[in-house]
């Protein structure tokens, strides 16, 4: 064996460790081989080399272990009729990055990405991490037990898979990590968890709240952030026993009338939605049990009770595609519509969506609240609306209530279908709101006044 040969296998691993993606020319140029060497070295290293494209074309990395094992990882997605099926293998590689093949699973893809090389994880993966506050409640839960830190925001893309892998059988949309994970799925459809009969309903909620505070350490809705938690339950007429349920707390101060009024809101903005026959919204209703207002929302990612939907949202779309980070709903669309990852029809209903949000005092409607479902053989669609109430109204984090001036603004000339579509179903909501019973008379009174004031924006010249 050449000492120059024998120099190149020492040292493959520790430059594609540093450099990361390289193409054959690279590799042989820096070690001072040829390309038919370097092969022959690639093949003996096959298990910890992974590679992407062919001929010329071929890229290698350095396989990056997991918590001490190099194993590919399984990524199974889940049917709307409960069966599962193997997508492929997630293989990570060094220094960062991700092989995944996305084009036979239909989502939208860059030319950039056809090789399957992700800089970070596959985006579709991202939003199945734990987040908010049910994320930050598993975080708790198992944090020592995944070795990852309480707070899932500083987890790095090693945390999150692990984590996915171990305990994430039930995330959002319709992929499982893992064989452990989705082992986990199969017991579950083995030993279902107790649907919540409708007689015992109030009674349930009212001790998963209690439940969900102790656990999380907290039942404030601090930061603009409704304490909640995910149930079973069985209601006549609905597509899923599936449900996320919010909940307010359980004392009569001014702050948590406020946050169960903000709940009445954001299911009377669902229902008055869904009359309308452009726009989707998820199906709510509302609960009062033990002092606290529920709302409960079904899960739209969910199918009867085993199959599940793709889901993506835009934050996701935006930070691989665009990387905007920030913008109102339209703006970040709109690239994502130019280079054909999202079709042009949409731009409409997210234009009508956002103004219906902003003509109802939303002013919290960041990318992580609008999301699209991924059907096979078609462009996405944009799914049903939620998290949207006039959050513009909702307590500081310190429980302090100040008044608050709603200004319900015009369109520019080419927002005008747009707006004109959502004027109408905003000035129902606020119909709605005012008159109804739920809903504090202090609250009500604010919806009757801007009620008044949007119908003062009709009669402008």
């Amino acid at each position: 064996m050449r000492p120059q040969n024998e120099s190149a296998r020492a040292r493959l691993s520790q430059i594609l460790r540093v450099r990361g993606w390289s193409s054959a020319s690279s590799l042989a140029q820096t070690l001072g081989i040829s390309i038919p060497t370097l092969h022959r070295i690639l093949q003996e290293h096959e298990t910890n080399i992974v590679r992407t494209g062919v001929t010329k074309y071929a890229r290698y990395a350095w396989r990056r272990a997991l918590r001490g094992t190099y194993d590919p990882i399984p990524v199974y997605a889940i049917d709307a009729h409960g069966q599962g099926q193997a997508l492929d293998f997630l293989h990570l590689v060094e220094p960062q990055g991700s092989v995944f093949n996305l084009v036979p699973s239909a989502w939208p893809i860059d030319r950039e990405h056809l090789s399957g090389a992700w800089e970070g994880l596959p985006y579709p993966l991202y939003d199945m991490r734990p987040q908010g506050y049910l994320g930050r409640k598993f975080a708790r839960a198992f944090s020592t037990d995944l070795d990852v830190p309480t707070d899932p925001e500083a987890w790095s893309d090693d945390h999150i898979v692990y984590a996915l892998s171990r305990r994430g059988n039930d995330t959002p949309g319709n992929l499982i990590i893992g064989y452990h994970a989705y082992q986990q799925w199969l017991e579950n459809i083995a030993h279902p968890e107790t649907i919540i009969p409708p007689d015992q309903l109030p009674n349930h909620y009212a001790a998963l709240a209690t439940e969900a505070i102790s656990l999380s350490g907290s039942g404030s809705s601090a930061g603009g952030e409704f304490p909640k938690f995910t149930a079973q339950r069985a209601l006549p007429g609905s597509t899923t026993p599936h449900v996320i349920v919010k909940f307010s707390g359980a004392d009569a101060s001014l702050p948590v009338q406020r946050w169960a009024d903000l709940l009445v809101c954001e299911h009377l903005a669902l229902e008055t939605l869904k009359k309308n026959r452009h726009l989707k919204a998820a199906s709510s209703r509302i609960i009062q049990s033990a002092g606290r207002t529920f709302l409960e929302v079904e899960r739209f990612d969910r199918c009867g009770t085993h199959g599940r939907l793709p889901l993506i949202s835009l934050t996701s779309l935006d930070a691989v595609f665009s990387g905007k980070g920030s913008g109102d709903w339209p703006t970040l669309v709109q690239p994502l519509i130019k280079n054909g990852l999202l079709p042009e029809t949409l731009l409409l209903e997210v234009e009508t969506l956002w103004w219906f949000g902003r003509l109802i005092a939303n002013n919290d409607m960041h990318p992580g609240n609008l999301s699209f479902q991924l059907i096979m053989g078609e462009p996405l669609h944009l799914s049903p609306a939620y998290d949207m109430l006039p959050m513009l109204y909702a307590p500081l984090s310190g429980g302090e209530i100040p008044p608050r001036q709603f200004a319900p603004t015009l369109p520019h000339p080419h927002q005008t279908q747009a707006w004109e579509a959502a004027y109408p179903i905003a000035l129902d909501f606020w119909q709605s709101a005012a008159s109804d019973d739920r809903i504090s008379p202090s609250f009500r009174k604010i919806c009757q006044e801007n009620l008044q004031q949007l119908h003062r924006l009709s009669t402008r010249p």
